[in-house]
């Protein structure tokens, strides 16, 4: 593994994953679909763009890190996509948060041409992606684990081999409904909590001080100062992951009664209008849905 290809690094957790490959002595060519600004620090270290999704098929892994299934079905099968050039040997790295059902599909698509392809989705912020310290979630067989993984590390803090492919998308997603219960449960306790008249400040001492607290309930509770931006996830993806673990839910037949509700309040966040703000400003939609103020300047 010497030439990586790298689709999305003119995103904000792509950035820095492409920028610590190439860093670790890696060769680096990326495709570029509009934005060409993100990316000229990337391109004056040493990293080539090509033409096209195709294009990237000559490298021994392409990476992959757009929003969805959707967009990483059209980079790996679309017209002009990785399998209309790709070649047996080639592995194929989602690190998207994706659909596992679309991931086993493509799976197949990938696998009658000998490709390898590889699930490896991501926790932590761009913060942690220009530093080199993500978390990454891998679904491979040991053989193709041991392959990649010094690719992998070197965007990674931390790599998690956690079964054979698919089942990285599977973990990520139960991680991000955890995620976002925890702040959907706090959005609604400080919107509780104001119209119950307490002292919120005094709420967030409490729950600091005990077993609930933790690091995204920190982080919602800047909210209360009016920092809204402390994570660095919009709504609109925080719905989207939720849906996707909603069908998950569905094709294990599992009743998702907390999920559903965690789901349909992000929902509700994006349908008022701050699907483009970040999580935790579902503190401003239960302000807003239930006529309090919650926070104080």
């Amino acid at each position: 593994m010497q030439h990586i290809g790298f689709v999305g690094a003119s995103g904000l957790m792509g950035h820095g994953m492409a920028k610590n490959i190439r860093a670790k002595g890696f060769d680096l060519s990326i495709s570029v679909h509009q934005r060409t600004a993100p990316v000229q620090d990337l391109l004056a270290a040493g990293a080539r763009q090509v033409g096209s999704y195709a294009d990237l098929a000559a490298c021994d892994a392409v990476l992959i890190c757009v929003t969805g299934s959707p967009q990483v079905e059209a980079v790996v099968a679309g017209p002009g996509g990785l399998l209309s050039k790709a070649c047996a040997g080639l592995v194929v790295i989602d690190t998207s948060t994706s659909e596992p059902e679309s991931t086993r599909r493509l799976a197949a698509l990938c696998a009658a041409q000998g490709v390898v392809y590889v699930d490896a989705p991501l926790t932590r912020t761009p913060i942690e992606a220009e530093a080199g310290k993500l978390n990454s979630m891998v679904g491979a067989t040991p053989e193709v684990f041991a392959r990649i993984e010094p690719v992998i590390r070197a965007y990674s803090e931390n790599v998690f081999h956690v079964g054979e492919m698919g089942s990285g998308h599977v973990v990520k997603l139960l991680n991000n409904f955890v995620a976002q219960a925890i702040c959907t449960a706090t959005a609604e306790a400080f919107a509780v909590g104001a119209k119950a008249g307490v002292d919120l400040d005094k709420l967030v001492q409490v729950i600091s001080a005990g077993g609930v607290n933790s690091g995204l309930f920190q982080l919602m509770s800047k909210t209360l100062q009016g920092d809204y931006g402390a994570m660095k996830f919009e709504l609109n993806n925080a719905a989207k992951d939720l849906r996707y673990y909603s069908h998950l839910t569905e094709s294990v037949k599992v009743p998702s009664i907390i999920g559903t509700s965690v789901h349909q309040a992000l929902n509700t966040a994006v349908a008022l209008g701050y699907g483009s703000e970040m999580v935790p400003s579902l503190v401003k939609a239960q302000a807003q849905l239930n006529q309090v103020k919650i926070v104080k300047n």
